[in-house]
């Protein structure tokens, strides 16, 4: 793929159960969830509200000034999550380059010469997939939002990931929320393979939902993301090489010695708390807010996460 070719919308780069209504859980929040603030909410919390990500979804990207973890989402693009790993395993990312910062957009990294002689080999991965824009509604259960969503029949949560819902249709998708991970493509649906990736750094382009094929999102190191250079060439690209920040190493923390491998758990949808901090988000008690608007966005809901608490040592 040449990165600067492309259009404007399209250079960007579990459990099974029944998703009925009886399969769901209740994102309303409680009344006594509604008097509470989040930071009572997380601090109320017990070890069984929390689940650590799984360490073969879990990929390590190294940046000259830090680490950033991404968890990738099997259950909704299983060809193009499979194919990441695959070159996350072979190494194909090391020394690639982020190469666009849009503001207010995305952040996007690959091969700057994906489609020149000097091009790096995919090895191992694939080079072609289908698009992956939706999946089944019963690939895992679905923690619903009350509110109203302006791009989809229904919003909420699934498997730690925001996600939309269309019933009639029977499909599920990850939407661009802030922070979530795209497979870039030219303008055919089928040209992404996730050598070429890119993560939402401005307001929610939810006009991109169902157009691309979405592979997980940020859950540790956005600050590393978000605070980059913006390009100063088109769409935010960087005129020359040297404006590029490298990619030191990308792995799966699996591949990690046991010792240093990154742990990262997050908040389970699945709770009481979490309908509680739902609710205390979409009705903010802190003394600073004058009104409570009792309103929430799926993409103002960024899901806690937390190192994994060390067990207690006996005295």
């Amino acid at each position: 793929m040449t990165f600067r070719q492309l259009p404007l919308l399209l250079i960007f780069p579990i459990a099974i159960a029944a998703c009925g209504p009886k399969a769901r859980t209740s994102a309303s929040p409680s009344p006594a969830s509604a008097s509470r603030t989040v930071a009572q909410v997380l601090d109320a919390a017990t070890d069984a509200d929390w689940e650590e990500i799984a360490s073969q979804n879990l990929l390590v990207m190294a940046l000259p000034k830090g680490r950033v973890l991404l968890e990738l989402a099997p259950a909704f693009a299983p060809m193009h999550v499979a194919n990441i790993v695959q070159l996350a395993h072979d190494g194909y990312f090391d020394g690639l380059a982020i190469v666009r910062t849009q503001d207010n957009y995305v952040v996007q990294w690959g091969d700057p010469n994906a489609d020149e002689p000097a091009a790096k080999p995919l090895g191992s991965a694939k080079s072609k997939l289908p698009a992956e824009f939706v999946a089944r509604l019963d690939i895992a259960p679905f923690t619903p939002l009350v509110d109203v969503d302006t791009y989809a029949q229904e919003t909420g949560f699934s498997l730690g990931f925001p996600a939309a819902q269309d019933q009639a249709k029977h499909e599920r998708w990850l939407p661009h929320c802030y922070a979530m991970v795209g497979a870039g493509r030219n303008e055919s649906p089928d040209t992404s393979n996730g050598a070429e990736l890119y993560v939402v750094i401005g307001q929610a382009p939810r006009h991109l939902d169902r157009n691309m094929t979405m592979v997980g999102r940020v859950v540790a190191g956005m600050d590393l993301l978000s605070s980059l250079p913006r390009g100063t060439g088109a769409m935010g690209f960087y005129r020359d090489a040297s404006e590029r920040t490298p990619l030191v190493t990308v792995r799966l923390a699996s591949e990690f010695p046991s010792e240093t491998r990154p742990r990262l758990e997050r908040l389970r949808t699945d709770t009481a708390t979490f309908a509680a901090y739902l609710g205390a988000r979409r009705s903010r008690r802190e003394p600073f807010f004058v009104e409570a608007l009792d309103r929430l966005d799926v993409c103002n809901v960024q899901l806690p996460t937390r190192e994994p608490q060390r067990p207690r040592q006996a005295r």
